[in-house]
């Protein structure tokens, strides 16, 4: 009997850690596919970028002056610098983490995804504002995080199909002890009766968009599950007319303290 109970716990945790590493290859595909879906935007930029990085150069060899070519040398490092940031945010938000966290201020985490869907708000007539009303810190596993900020954005965006504004903001709640990001919508709002139910795997309140994204109804029950693994949770509150806000909450934690050096007195 002992025997048949420890068969049977051995092969509940064997599959356990499948379901575990199956939802994280999950993740990674749906990562994969968000990818997908801003590479056109993201190329655009690029070219762009090129645009500005050709035309200074070869206004900085036409004129000889001084004045023009530090003018040229400028907007030349300005688009340089440009796109470091979204190649940095891009490998970022590609590379597998695997299930490791570690402290991290919240903010620049999702500073590197906002970089990356700037555009594609732009594209579909989105104005992005962000609020950063603190830097809280949390111990966070960043790929994980920035995948379920990546679906929430993406998702607000397909439910302002004529534009709107999209509030992306950062914030400390001293009260529950938790680092807060907040995502808000203009869209319509999700009535509620279909409210109580978006976290539900393979539940979905929309149809596929025109790139064939959203509808799968995965994304929200793996940011559920997500949020949970790090010991915090998503709120979401909506009305039909007025919008929607998705709240992630993560424990807070210190802020690591940066050693300084130390200073000797000579004489």
């Amino acid at each position: 009997m002992i025997e048949v109970q420890d068969r049977t716990a051995a092969r509940i945790a064997e599959l356990e850690q499948q379901l575990k590493a199956m939802r994280l290859q999950l993740l990674q595909a749906q990562k994969m596919s968000s990818v997908g879906v801003l590479a056109a935007s993201i190329t655009h930029e690029f070219n762009n970028i090129l645009t500005t990085v050709i035309n200074y150069a070869k206004m900085g060899i036409r004129h000889k002056d001084a004045a023009t070519r530090d003018k040229a040398f400028d907007k030349i490092m300005a688009a340089g610098q440009r796109a470091s940031k979204i190649t940095t945010g891009m490998l970022s938000y590609a590379r597998h983490h695997g299930d490791r966290r570690e402290p991290m201020d919240l903010v620049p985490l999702v500073e590197d995804v906002l970089v990356l869907v700037e555009k594609d708000l732009q594209r579909f007539r989105i104005k992005l504002v962000t609020q950063y009303e603190s830097r809280p810190w949390a111990s966070v596993n960043s790929g994980q995080v920035q995948q379920v900020l990546m679906n929430l954005i993406v998702n607000a965006r397909q439910v302002m199909e004529s534009g709107g504004t999209l509030t992306v903001g950062v914030r400390t709640n001293t009260e529950t002890g938790h680092g807060e990001m907040s995502i808000r919508d203009t869209g319509g709002g999700i009535p509620a009766e279909k409210l109580r139910r978006i976290f539900e795997p393979f539940y979905s309140t929309k149809t596929l968009d025109e790139q064939g994204q959203g509808g799968t109804g995965l994304g929200l029950s793996l940011a559920k599950d997500v949020m949970e693994s790090h010991g915090g949770r998503i709120r979401v509150d909506s009305a039909v007319g007025a919008g929607t806000t998705f709240t992630l909450k993560f424990p807070l934690v210190q802020a690591p303290v940066l050693p300084t050096s130390s200073m000797q007195k000579v004489g």
